[in-house]
């Protein structure tokens, strides 16, 4: 899995979404991962995770046409993601 982030849009391998659409950031820790991958995971989301990756990011998105309510990203340097998408 790649993420590249310019100053244009969030990339993860073919996927891509610009940065006028992204809302809030949230990082997540190992319970907060499990939940949304998990009991509090909506089926609409796009999921870019590694299940052996504990950890990651969950990113609002602000686009009444997307039915896509956020990206679920793992990663295991979330706190560093988050600060890249500002």
């Amino acid at each position: 899995m790649v993420i590249e982030i310019d100053e244009n849009e969030l990339r993860i391998n073919k996927a891509h979404i610009e940065h006028k659409y992204l809302g809030d950031v949230r990082v997540l820790d190992v319970q907060g991962m499990r939940h949304a991958r998990g009991r509090d995971a909506d089926p609409s989301a796009f999921l870019a995770i590694r299940f052996w990756s504990s950890c990651g990011v969950l990113v609002k998105v602000n686009d009444s046409r997307d039915s896509t309510p956020y990206w679920l990203i793992s990663s295991k340097r979330g706190d560093e993601l988050a600060k890249a998408l500002g």
